[in-house]
């Protein structure tokens, strides 16, 4: 079973590629779905391909993206809870690839992509959750066919880009264990 963590082990074009692309597919999630950004998706599939700080900071650029764009083309309101909602988003979204990082420590394989997927949604939606009831106020947008909703684009995000990110190991012919050779893919540690 391949680990994409040794599989995204070089430094060089590839690991800007893999990041270009992840940048890319989020800013088509943030115009497509503006505030339903599928950020656990993208901590999970960082957690997995990327070292630990790149994999933070990669989910702070995408928050960051996410917010120049819905500023200035979607036009979010410059208000107080608008402002302080994009800031709870990008802790959480950090807390949620944190969490990936954290369950996948020793696992690999299909294990880790469960692990970091599950990980990464449940502290996404329930920091969201807590934030909601306790701070911000109303829980309202947490109905089950919401969460559904949120669930279902996250698990086909994080599905597509795993996909993408062994197809793109495996078209350029990384192996499992050979970290540091030329013919990895991506990453830099």
């Amino acid at each position: 079973m391949r680990d994409l963590s040794s599989a995204f082990d070089a430094s060089g074009w590839r690991h800007w590629l893999w990041l270009a692309l992840l940048l890319t597919a989020s800013v088509g999630f943030t115009l497509g779905f503006a505030c339903a950004v599928p950020f656990a998706a993208f901590g999970a599939i960082a957690a997995l391909t990327l070292p630990r700080r790149d994999a933070l900071l990669l989910t702070v650029t995408l928050w960051l993206v996410n917010q120049i764009i819905g500023f200035t083309i979607l036009q979010y309101p410059w208000d107080g809870m608008t402002l302080t909602w994009g800031v709870v988003l990008g802790v959480v979204a950090v807390l949620s690839t944190a969490a990936a990082q954290a369950v996948i420590r020793g696992r690999r394989g299909v294990p880790a992509w469960i692990a970091s997927f599950a990980a990464a949604f449940i502290v996404y939606e329930g920091s969201l959750y807590l934030v909601s009831a306790g701070v911000l106020g109303g829980t309202e947008d947490f109905t089950a066919e919401i969460v559904d909703r949120i669930l279902a684009i996250n698990a086909v995000t994080f599905a597509g880009l795993l996909a993408a990110s062994l197809l793109i190991a495996a078209a350029i012919g990384s192996r499992p264990g050979s970290v540091g050779r030329e013919a990895t893919p991506f990453a830099s540690r």
